[in-house]
């Protein structure tokens, strides 16, 4: 059963303590359900409070390096454990903070618990191999050293997952960890760093700040103890982030925004197409990187399945995430709310034809919340804002097309490349797709929403810095190769 207490006052967490931010000032963290509800206020930092973060996290570098990999792994699996017992407090924290209803909310606590063990068990696996050398006297191999402190900018859509799916590879692999997370989701992000405090993890290894994006993040990515940053966020922060730190020669992860397509084939199983599209495209509100926004379908099937479409889309019920009843539940804020309507006004404005949606509901209990309704469009041309530009809402533009080449070329369209999807029967479209998509996760009769916690994650073009997050990969980015030659 959850303990979550409602309008409790929380704190930085640095060198194992919780501070309250240099200048004393809060901000609340508000329910966007039911804007009157004060989920809870965090500190509001500065520049000061982040600096002694840096510096915390520095200093315990040089001890937490020393450590085996399988000594840093207990203290991920003792954190795992201890996110487990509390799945349900900390859920309930995401859905009242962010908005997703608790079942998905719940499931993303859980994936949380499955990355920390994941990386736990990483800490068993090499770090390098033996090479031959040219001199018969000598040893040579390879082994990856840690960066040293890793600054996490993570976003409010995925409060857990993210910051745990970028920390947990950073910690296992040596590193120390000064964590911003969105202020949106910050009591969140205090329940996750509350669980790495019960595990036992040594004081300035995980570092908390949370603030203001524009004051934190670019303070982070331009301090010159911050060996490396991973971020994910909009494409407008994002390269500026990685400008700056770039400049000082620091190491950056950048996983940005996506305007994912699905296509659907003549000979797809409409009713799959139709749940994996919904699916993909709703759930979360439409708040994930990954979520399908353009639909392109075979036009020899496009009547058929828009009708099952809309259907479906009829019976998504909104509200609260905590009720049992709800389906979808609002926009993370008021401010991505509004961007979310000024999207939808303006695929009007530019001659897209309303299929459904469109609007803030008008049901009297849904008024104080940041709810809008589903919305489909059709007669979506290529160059409209609603096809070109990330939305991050329940927003699904339809586009017809007479071939399964024209629908690659259709979805190929694009600024972003980080997920797509094609749901078909045929062989042939399945490999023409996974061959001609340029995106980073292309998937076969699945939605586009979604990646495997053990498998690469990132994009191409826009998407991303064309590094890859999650699984093996993940130690590509928080380590450096060392080269060692040895001669007695």
């Amino acid at each position: 059963m959850s303990t979550f207490q409602l309008e409790q006052t929380y704190s930085n967490f640095i060198n194992g303590e919780w501070v309250k931010a240099a200048s004393g000032k809060t901000d609340a963290s508000i329910n966007p359900a039911n804007r009157n509800e004060v989920v809870g206020h965090v500190p509001a930092s500065g520049v000061e409070d982040l600096n002694q973060a840096v510096t915390a996290a520095k200093a315990a570098a040089k001890s937490w390096r020393k450590l085996t990999g399988a000594e840093r792994g207990d203290f991920l699996f003792q954190a795992a454990n201890v996110l487990e017992r509390r799945a349900n407090e900390v859920a309930e924290a995401m859905t009242r903070e962010m908005g997703k209803t608790f079942p998905e909310a719940k499931g993303e606590t859980m994936r949380g618990v499955a990355i920390l063990r994941y990386y736990a068990g990483e800490g068993m696996r090499k770090t390098g191999d033996v090479i031959p050398s040219t001199d018969s006297e000598a040893l040579m191999f390879t082994t990856r050293v840690p960066l040293g402190v890793v600054g996490v900018i993570a976003p409010w859509n995925f409060p857990v997952a993210i910051p745990i799916w970028k920390a947990a590879p950073a910690l296992i692999y040596g590193n120390t960890v000064v964590l911003k997370p969105a202020q949106e989701t910050a009591v969140t992000a205090a329940k996750v760093l509350e669980c790495f405090e019960e595990a036992g993890l040594p004081a300035g290894v995980l570092n908390l700040v949370c603030g203001k994006g524009s004051v934190i993040g670019s303070a982070m990515a331009e301090h010159p103890d911050v060996n490396g940053i991973t971020f994910t966020g909009s494409n407008e922060v994002g390269k500026r982030v990685g400008a700056a730190v770039l400049s000082r020669g620091a190491k950056y992860q950048l996983e940005m925004g996506g305007k994912n397509p699905v296509i659907i084939a003549a000979d797809a199983d409409l009713d799959l197409a139709v749940e994996g599209t919904i699916s993909g495209g709703l759930k979360s509100t439409g708040q994930k990187c990954t979520a399908t926004s353009r639909v392109i379908i075979e036009r020899i099937v496009y009547d058929a399945f828009k009708e099952k479409l809309l259907a479906k889309v009829e019976e998504i019920r909104l509200g609260d995430g905590m009720s049992g009843e709800s389906w979808m539940g609002p926009c993370a804020s008021e401010g991505q709310l509004n961007t979310v309507l000024s999207y939808i006004q303006k695929g009007q404005d530019e001659g897209a034809i309303l299929l459904a949606g469109g609007n803030r509901p008008d049901s009297p209990e849904l008024a104080e919340g940041f709810y809008v309704q589903p919305t489909v469009f059709e007669g979506v041309e290529s160059h409209m804002s609603i096809a070109r530009e990330e939305i991050f809402g329940p927003v699904l533009a339809l586009m017809p097309v007479d071939s399964i080449e024209e629908a690659i070329e259709l979805a190929n369209d694009s600024d972003y490349g980080l997920s797509a999807s094609i749901y078909t029967q045929n062989v042939g479209s399945m490999l023409s797709f996974i061959r001609d998509m340029d995106a980073g996760l292309v998937r076969i009769n699945a939605e586009t929403a979604g990646v495997e916690l053990q498998a690469p994650f990132g994009g191409m073009k826009m998407s991303s810095s064309h590094s890859r997050e999650q699984g093996q990969a993940a130690i590509e980015f928080f380590t450096a190769i060392k080269t060692v030659f040895v001669k007695s």
